[in-house]
């Protein structure tokens, strides 16, 4: 059945035509490869609220598509955000005409969402920036990445739709330095090591994430282990991808969950004020200079308290 063009407006319609070295792609991954102005996620959306027609009818963003093939994309006009701005303070680690790199505190969710549309990162940005990225859509705008609210660390936002474009191809290339330090329940068997578990949505408990070999998305965490004890050990984490609660979830796996995560390991999280995960350092190629920049995060003082108190204390 053939569906209705979307009532919203348009900017311009976009025809492609699958040529055979682009046969048997998912159509989310054939737009992408087409079109890089956009991220995948954002053509997943477009594609189920219907701005993306195949041979002129209703489609997946996981439908294989055939060499032939007519793919028509109705561009949806700039959606004015719906956040506004508020002067929260930033601590900004790098700043100039395309990006800026936040260190982002503890407590702080990125941008608006169901049951919180104030008080987030977009309001700050809005406010502290005169442009940001569109590509996210109005909820997102500027963001790149994202950073659990109870995670601090370092999170680069884009400023213009090319810079956003640029990061958005490095993250998705894995080439993008993730390092994370975390403090994890218990003395782990291995100093090293490298966690290759899918992670996927728990059919039940849908705000979690579990590893699942069947239906979940490849992930990779390599760790060392810094210091540790009887009660826990100090980790850093370089991830290889980025699934939600990446970190949080292979460690959950391990039988050493992050202490504070009222998540996935409530019973230990009593004694801190939040799940003890830091993004501590941030690499990338500048997506306009081509420059290698490098940056890293101080260590919240109630991280460093939770360290100590973890290797010296005799309780948890």
């Amino acid at each position: 059945m053939t569906i209705r063009r979307p009532s919203q407006e348009t900017t311009r319609q976009i025809e492609l035509i699958v040529s055979p070295a682009d046969a048997r792609l998912r159509l989310d991954q054939f737009l992408v490869k087409r079109l890089e102005k956009f991220s995948r996620s954002r053509l997943q959306q477009l594609i189920r609220s219907g701005f993306v027609r195949l041979n002129g009818r209703s489609c997946r963003p996981g439908q294989l598509v055939r060499a032939g093939e007519r793919i028509q994309l109705d561009e949806p006009a700039p959606e004015k955000t719906e956040a506004r701005p508020e002067p929260i303070p930033l601590d900004i680690l790098f700043e100039d005409d395309d990006l800026l790199v936040i260190n982002k505190p503890a407590g702080l969710t990125v941008h608006p969402g169901a049951g919180q549309r104030e008080h987030t990162l977009v309001n700050a940005l809005l406010h502290h920036c005169a442009a940001l990225s569109v590509i996210g859509g109005k909820e997102r705008p500027g963001i790149v990445h994202r950073l659990d609210k109870e995670t601090s660390g370092c999170l680069v936002v884009a400023k213009n739709d090319e810079a956003h474009r640029g990061l958005s191809r490095q993250f998705a290339s894995r080439t993008v330095e993730k390092i994370y330090l975390a403090l994890v329940s218990g003395r782990l068997r291995n100093t090293a090591g490298i966690i290759e578990e899918k992670i996927g949505r728990h059919p039940v408990h849908r705000h979690r994430m579990r590893v699942s070999a069947s239906r979940g998305r490849a992930a990779r965490t390599e760790y060392r282990v810094l210091q540790s004890s009887a009660r826990g050990s100090f980790v850093e984490c370089r991830l290889h991808s980025g699934r939600t609660h990446q970190v949080r979830v292979h460690f959950h796996h391990l039988g050493h969950p992050v202490l504070g995560d009222k998540l996935y390991a409530p019973r230990l999280a009593r004694n801190f004020s939040r799940q003890m995960l830091h993004a501590w350092k941030l690499g990338f190629h500048h997506p306009c200079s081509g420059e290698w920049k490098s940056f890293e995060a101080p260590w919240p003082e109630d991280f460093a308290a939770a360290i100590k108190l973890t290797m010296e204390s005799d309780h948890l």
